[in-house]
């Protein structure tokens, strides 16, 4: 374990008062040892730390949203789980983009700490949310660092997302109980058209799932019987861990358009990749309990 320190400069006032005494030896000018301060690291990536002021402050955010929007964990995560891993991920991602030439250097902060003050309605206002969560101006400034490069290699990964991609357009017919998808499978191959299967056991949406590309859905299962089928043939029962799936296949493009939805999603799994990737090539040491 690390254990750094951070020098905090004093500043001593000269008294006007005219010494009475013997005047002082230069041993006696010397200033006393400046007191320092210790930083408190809750992890380390590849040697760097996470300060635990940072986690504190990103934890009370969290902690925040979660009163205001309800539940944002998984089943058996905790807050600090979250934000912990949160922080690993956005220090990684800023170590990438430093060596790619990146940095978030002293005028890149001033500039952005201009338009963020300008955006909280003035000085007074950003300095109140700051005190609310413990920051000073030299950990924000650290913490705006960090974003400001993570945001740029974020947008560096998520641009190798394509435009354009291979896509199929299908409708489905979803079952919790695998007999009712084995009936309904009988019918179709008995002759029964999708669209009357469809609307008996679908009468809501008719299953419409619209065009999509690979690396779309939940299930690669469903993905891998719909790229697999013509336009105009229907899937075998699929069983995936929520239920059975009849696939209809609709149309095929080899290179359409993405729909906005579409590629961020894509652009959300490219960055995932890339994140677990980094990380099984990076030394994290998390010190929390």
């Amino acid at each position: 374990m690390f254990s750094l320190f951070l020098l905090v400069a004093c500043d001593k006032t000269p008294s006007n008062t005219t010494p009475t005494g013997p005047s002082p030896t230069v041993e006696q000018l010397a200033p006393s040892p400046t007191p320092t301060e210790e930083i408190v690291y809750v992890a380390f990536v590849n040697g760097e730390g996470i300060r635990q002021s940072s986690y504190e402050a990103n934890l009370a955010q969290f902690q925040e949203a979660q009163a205001e929007f309800g539940n944002l964990l998984e089943e058996g995560e905790t807050a600090g789980n979250r934000v912990i891993e949160a922080l690993v991920n956005r220090l990684l991602i800023s170590q990438a983009a430093r060596a790619a030439g990146f940095y978030a250097d002293d005028s890149v902060v001033d500039a952005r700490m201009q338009l963020l003050t300008e955006q909280a309605g003035g000085q007074d206002a950003i300095g109140s949310w700051m005190d609310r969560y413990g920051y000073s101006m030299a950990t924000f400034r650290i913490e705006l660092a960090l974003e400001i490069e993570a945001a740029w290699q974020r947008e560096q990964v998520t641009n190798t997302v394509p435009e354009t991609a291979e896509q199929v357009k299908a409708r489905q017919i979803f079952f919790y109980d695998a007999y009712m998808a084995s009936r309904a499978h009988n019918q179709l191959s008995a002759g029964a058209l999708f669209e009357n299967v469809a609307q008996a056991n679908d009468p809501r949406n008719l299953g419409h799932l619209d065009w999509f590309p690979r690396g779309y859905l939940f299930y690669p299962e469903l993905e891998a019987a719909a790229f697999s089928l013509p336009p105009g043939a229907f899937s075998e029962v699929i069983e995936t861990e929520i239920g059975y799936h009849i696939l209809y296949i609709l149309d095929y493009d080899p290179n359409r358009p993405l729909s906005s939805d579409a590629r961020l999603t894509l652009q959300t799994r490219a960055l995932e990749d890339w994140l677990a990737q980094r990380r099984g090539q990076s030394q994290v040491e998390i010190l929390l309990p």
